[in-house]
């Protein structure tokens, strides 16, 4: 642990120095963003569906890609939703082609997490799994998690309803560690949600914004131009609300699901097909324009935190200058 830098049960559990993660991003997550976010101290988080179908890797040739670039700790990201068995098979092959190159930390999400547990406890590893409620964050520790990603209202992507302190409060006697995902743009919003009890944080809109993640320019500048208030959730990328910055062809299209594919995604059994039906849709728009920009239809995935985020920078430096805030100094200055 390097000298002024917390010591926290997320540093502990992940084995890094600063305890923040550079959350798993589809279509973001390219093996050198991953790569940078860990080599400066923080962790970066493989997602393994951009890792093969967006930036063309084999997962195994991508792992062996960031470990020649660093060989601090990574992480894995796995959906355990158990809808699609051909998607779960394919995940099963992959969390074990992770564990097989030496991945140790896993981050969980949608489904029952207990079998990804216990494969990845049996060679001492450790899993974490998101959460937006207490009832979730339950039936994740039944499943043996060892830790909770607390995704608040703030965040990007699929984002919670509840403030981050608030999510804090609602949690924090659940006995295991808890990371704040979502609001967290700069070094005083991570500092703040450490005093608030935090374990350590998830950034993802952050480290879109930087050198090393290749989604284009046109994105990366919608971010820095980005405010709170820019933040809109649409329902017609997975069914259900997802936030997203504001731009005209959200403006045109609307948020909203239309009246067919409201009562289906209401039919306990047709909302599965439904979801199905947007993610598809949805995965090949939130690639072309996050890897070719502007000239595309756009949904620009994105929290909060842009409120924070006024340039683009390397990855490894996003880590250092929220390092820099952790140290007695800074800290001080800050008080």
């Amino acid at each position: 642990m390097s000298e002024g830098l917390a010591d926290t049960a997320l540093t502990r559990d992940a084995g890094i120095e600063v305890p923040l993660l550079c959350g798993a991003m589809y279509p973001c997550s390219n093996p050198e963003l991953v790569a940078a976010a860990s080599d400066a101290g923080g962790m970066g988080i493989i997602q393994p569906i951009s890792m093969t179908y967006v930036h063309g890797h084999d997962l195994r040739e991508g792992i062996r890609l960031i470990r020649g670039i660093t060989p601090k700790p990574i992480g894995f990201n796995a959906i355990v939703e158990q809808s699609a068995k051909l998607y779960l098979d394919r995940m099963r092959g992959w969390i074990d082609v992770a564990l097989e190159e030496g991945v140790r930390f896993f981050i969980t999400a949608l489904g029952n997490p207990r079998w990804v547990v216990e494969r990845v406890h049996a060679v001492g590893g450790i899993v974490y799994h998101d959460v937006t409620t207490r009832t979730h964050a339950q039936k994740a520790l039944d499943g043996g998690v060892d830790g909770l990603i607390c995704v608040n209202r703030r965040a990007g992507g699929h984002a919670g309803t509840t403030e981050p302190r608030a999510l804090h409060d609602e949690l924090r006697d659940l006995g295991v560690p808890l990371v704040c995902a979502g609001g967290i743009g700069d070094p005083s919003a991570f500092v703040e949600a450490l005093r608030m009890g935090y374990a350590g944080v998830q950034l993802g809109t952050r480290f879109i914004a930087t050198t090393e993640c290749k989604a284009h320019p046109d994105y990366k500048a919608a971010i820095v131009r980005a405010k709170a208030e820019d933040i809109v959730l649409t329902e017609k990328i997975s069914g259900v609300p997802v936030a997203v910055i504001e731009t005209e062809h959200i403006r045109k299209v609307g948020t909203k699901a239309g009246p067919v594919m409201r009562r289906m995604l209401r039919h306990p059994k047709l909302k599965h097909y439904a979801r199905m039906f947007y993610s598809v849709q949805s995965l090949w728009q939130l690639k072309r324009a996050s890897l070719q920009g502007m000239n595309y239809r756009d949904y620009f995935q994105a929290g909060q935190s842009v409120e924070g985020i006024d340039e683009v920078l390397p990855a490894g430096e996003v880590v250092r200058r929220f390092a820099a805030a952790l140290r007695p100094s800074a800290r001080s200055a800050d008080a």
